[in-house]
């Protein structure tokens, strides 16, 4: 008889357990199944192997492995024996396994649901959290193989492996026997174990990133020999920036005896580079690509930035050279910006980075700044650094990203990177696809939580070269989710810089109340009428006449600060001609000196043709000494410094400071002397930006308590589980029945009211008599369902003469009621007519909506959007963020309807989905919202399979 370590392969290689992960340190690792042919890399493996590790796996010495070890490594069923192996340029560097036991500890096969679990990892790469990884990705395998809990025996002086396991998160037992500890542990995720996984994953995300932006050692490979061309010019913008690191410059083509090129060590191979190279630029064309890639990995490169062009943007040919780029990439451990991309930049004065085609090292500022596209880039950091004809007021740079077509790195990567960069203060993304809305979602929730988000969001066609998960949801929908997730959205990279300058120097306003005080009389009601179209509150205009002096306009700004009811002040300016008007730089002083007094309040400057206040303003705003000298030329002070000094000055290196909210205490005026005061051009712009800061800060207070998912006692969840499995037996997706569709739905406490078929019409009266008159006589057909415009629908039927006369006009108006499929149901009180659905979206996840029903969500897609699961907090916010939201409420003295079953029922939606993503789709419409109660009319659902849901699995980076 064979043992089961004998026996065949029982199941096909699995190819999908294969995954690229980023280890600790930032760098890949691939993991895939141990398979027959890994007998030799085993045995290399194992040689490397220190002999104290080699004890704490077998608990004794065992200084190599048999023939017969060998094969048992080797040979898998991958149902009840699996093996697991990270590797890195194709060789082992991490193994893991696991046996199926029974409850003898012998082995065993299903049902037996445990498993004893063993790791072993070589120890030049102990401490980069393999071991963790590789713990992620065995549980899920052995979850799917129907094992639900580990066991390990580990040596008490083995700690590093104790601490692998304890620190997993999962629900655990630790017993201690015969010098042995052993642990058990259960598999099924928990909430712990999720964040522990989240918090992995955010740090080693984001420690790949500053792998790339923070380099000790770059190497430009493709510098020309004559002067131009991409590679000599990123050459020269490294140099020119004074990045302080080693800097190489690489071509094949290089004579031998060439030493250096405009200063920099000039080599033909990075092979030949004795030191260390953390980062690679890859100026090459296409097609030499992969050989560069080969010779960094040999070399121990740890990232790589490629700008060459010709890959998927180019067509399927060159999507499948971009694949196989990926591919090389991680096999070696390496992280790609790119291809196609534009460069990096980090303005930090210890990396003083320009890896990037940019002429000129930008700002150093407070603002991070990712891009897919290279023109947009280029528009942004242009915005960003000049003063004129556009928006004013010093800031800059801490990092810049343009990712091309970000075959790897992606704008979640630098988000990872950005939720804790002290030296980013606000993030300004411009996204033309969202790789994985799901996990987009989540990562910008954290990230909006400590600092702001603006993002600008692509509309049109996926650009050629990005790999874009399939979605159903229309645009506006996603930017609702995106918004729910504390996303500042702006249509223009315009309003991007806009609010990107607002927020990196001005508190968040504690509300929407504005005050409004300037020199013209017309500019200040402009800004009073682009206050009300925005939402907010604006107190009536002061005007100060275009008489005033810088004194004039700082008693106002003084006192509009000290005023309790009001969160934010915006300044208008014009010019002032005559004797005694204040100029540029004493008018930014009195704003300057009256702002810093009240620092907890935002101030906003709105001027027009007052290119000398932007830049008085910030030369005001810096804490730098020379700020306040002369400019060279000037007498007395009287004329703004130049741009270039303006630019220079301040100590934009500060540590970073966080935005204050309501509530929270406003920093020492002497910090706030360094914060800028904005200037706009127009009104709109400065009340747009204005707006999304009051929007954005009512998201940080209510997400610091988002509220919690309410436990209903009468719902059924387990006998919901069966019958949904008893359903889904007949095929992969079906929508169910009208008996199938309220018996499911009343498992979770929604009743849809009961509706009868009428086939004909002693049939109508029959059904009627049974539901009791008042009736209700409706065509469900589908092209007249939900159509009551068109006559499909008779109410308030209070006899049987009435009902046969309503039957009668039916069949006549549409046709035989086998085309009609009349039905009759019983009159629901009257109310408020609303929609309800939840849909599984294969990218964004579980969507709950909500809106009217009829023409307002049909016609002017007057629908609100929620994720899956829904808090009570965000049911509140859904039924009151449609725009139609009045007619609730009591809208031109109509009865206010009952809101909190509305809320309820919301509620009751999203547990269903969640509990049973197998439920797919579901719509409830009509929902009759009474003065007292809901009445569920119609309802369909349908049930599939679930999409896999790759949030809940191990990390992993996108599939290549």
């Amino acid at each position: 008889m064979q043992s089961p370590a004998d026996r065949q392969d029982r199941h096909e290689y699995p190819a999908h357990w294969e995954a690229d992960v980023v280890l600790r340190d930032g760098g890949t690792a691939r993991i895939r199944p141990i398979t027959v042919d890994d007998a030799d890399r085993l045995v290399s493996f194992y040689e490397q192997v220190s002999d104290e590790s080699k004890y704490y796996r077998f608990f004794a010495p065992y200084p190599r492995l048999s023939a017969k070890d060998v094969h048992r490594f080797t040979h898998h069923d991958f149902v009840d024996r699996v093996g697991l192996a990270a590797t890195i340029g194709g060789e082992f560097i991490a193994t893991v396994r696991y046996d199926r036991i029974g409850a003898d500890g012998l082995p065993a096969s299903a049902p037996a649901d445990e498993a004893e679990v063993a790791f072993l990892v070589q120890d030049a790469h102990q401490g980069r959290g393999v071991a963790s990884a590789l713990l992620e990705h065995i549980a899920a395998v052995a979850r799917e193989r129907g094992i639900r809990r580990f066991a390990a025996e580990v040596l008490p002086a083995n700690s590093k492996m104790i601490k692998v396991f304890t620190d997993a998160g999962y629900t655990q037992k630790r017993s201690f026997e015969d010098g042995v500890v052993r642990l058990e542990f259960d598999l099924e995720p928990t909430d712990r174990s999720l964040a522990v996984q989240r918090a992995r994953e955010q740090r080693a995300e984001a420690h790949s990133v500053r792998r790339l932006l923070a380099p000790g050692s770059v190497a430009v490979v493709g510098v020309g020999r004559a002067p131009g061309g991409v590679g000599r010019s990123v050459l020269g913008n490294i140099r020119d920036a004074g990045h302080p690191g080693r800097l190489y410059a690489v071509n094949k083509a290089f004579p031998e005896d060439l030493k250096e090129i405009d200063g920099v060590p000039a080599y033909r191979s990075v092979r030949d580079i004795e030191g260390p190279v953390d980062l690679a630029v890859v100026a090459v064309p296409a097609e030499h690509v992969p050989a560069v890639v080969s010779e960094c990995g040999e070399h121990g490169v740890q990232g790589l930035v490629v700008l060459s062009a010709g890959y998927a943007e180019s067509g399927p040919e060159g999507r499948e050279r971009q694949r196989a780029l990926v591919q090389l990439a991680r096999a070696y451990g390496m992280r790609i910006i790119g291809p196609n991309a534009f460069g990096v930049i980090n303005t930090a004065p210890d990396v003083l980075l320009n890896a990037s085609l940019a002429p000129e090292m930008p700002r150093p500022g407070r603002i991070g700044l990712f891009t897919q596209s290279g023109a947009i880039g280029i528009a942004l950091l242009s915005r960003l650094h000049r003063r004129g004809g556009g928006v004013t007021g010093v800031t800059g740079v801490s990092t810049f990203v343009s990712a091309g077509n970000r075959a790897d790195v992606s704008g979640n990567d630098v988000l990872q990177y950005w939720y804790d960069d002290p030296e980013t203060d606000v993030a300004l993304m411009y996204l033309e696809s969202l790789g994985n809305p799901r996990k987009f979602t989540r990562l910008a929730r954290r990230t909006a939580a400590a600092k702001p988000l603006v993002v600008v969001q692509g509309v049109g066609s996926v650009p050629q070269g990005h790999a874009v998960r399939a979605t159903r949801l229309p645009h506006a929908t996603v930017s609702a989710l995106l918004r729910q997730a504390g996303v500042i959205r702006v249509d223009t990279i315009t309003e991007l810089v806009d609010a990107g300058l607002l927020l990196a120097r001005q508190p968040l306003p504690a509300g929407p109340r504005v005050a409004i005080l300037g020199n013209s009389e017309s500019l200040g009601v402009l800004t009073y009428d682009r206050c009300l179209a925005e939402g907010l509150r604006p107190s009536p205009p002061l005007d100060l006449t275009t008489g005033a002096t810088a004194e004039d306009f700082h008693r106002a700004l003084s006192r509009a600060l000290a005023d309790e009811t009001c969160d934010a002040v915006v300044v208008t300016a014009i010019p002032a001609i005559g004797e005694g008007s204040p100029g540029d730089a004493e008018l930014a002083e009195a704003l300057r000196s009256a702002a810093a007094a009240v620092p907890g309040k935002p101030v906003l400057v709105v001027h027009v043709e007052l290119g000398g206040l932007a830049e008085a303003l910030s030369a005001a705003a810096s804490t730098s000494p020379q700020a306040l000298a002369k400019a060279p030329g000037a007498e007395g002070g009287a004329h703004p410094p130049p741009l270039s000094a303006s630019l220079e000055r301040g100590d934009p290196h500060r540590p970073a400071e966080r935005l204050p909210t309501a509530g929270a205490e406003a920093p020492e005026a002497s910090q706030s002397c360094s914060r800028l005061i904005p200037a706009y051009p127009a009104a709109e712009r400065a009340v747009r930006a204005l707006a999304e800061a009051v929007k954005y800060a009512q998201w940080r207070r209510e997400a610091a308590d988002p509220g919690k998912v309410p436990e209903y006692d009468d719902i059924d969840e387990k006998g919901a589980a069966e019958l949904i499995g008893g359903l889904l037996e007949r095929g992969q997706g079906l929508t169910l029945g009208q008996a199938e569709t309220c018996e499911l739905l009343d498992r979770y406490g929604i009743h849809v009211r009961r509706a009868l078929p009428a086939p004909a019409p002693d049939a109508a009266a029959e059904a009627a008599r049974t539901l009791g008159y008042p009736v209700a006589l409706k065509a469900t057909a589908p092209h007249l369902r939900h159509r009551a415009d068109l006559g499909g629908v008779r109410l308030d039927l209070t006899d049987e003469e009435q009902l046969r006369r309503a039957y009668t006009e039916l069949t006549e108006l549409f046709g035989q009621p086998e085309e009609l499929r009349p039905v009759v149901q019983g009159m629901a009180p009257r109310g408020v007519d609303t929609v309800v659905r939840a849909v599984i979206d294969p990218a964004a996840g579980a969507l709950l909506s909500f809106g009217l029903a009829g023409a307002a969500s049909q016609l002017l897609g007057d629908m609100a959007h929620r994720l899956i699961p829904v808090t009570d907090r965000e049911a509140t916010s859904l039924v009151r963020s449609i725009r139609t939201a009045p007619l609730l409420f009591g809208w031109r003295g109509s009865t206010p309807v009952d809101t909190p079953a509305l809320e309820e029922l919301l509620l009751r939606v999203s547990r269903l989905v969640d509990d049973h993503p197998e439920v797919v789709a579901v719509t409830l419409e009509p929902v009759v919202v009474a003065k007292h109660g809901v009445s569920v009319l119609g309802a369909t659902l349908r049930l599939a399979p679930p999409p896999a849901r790759d949030d809940l699995g191990p990390r992993t980076l996108p599939a290549y």
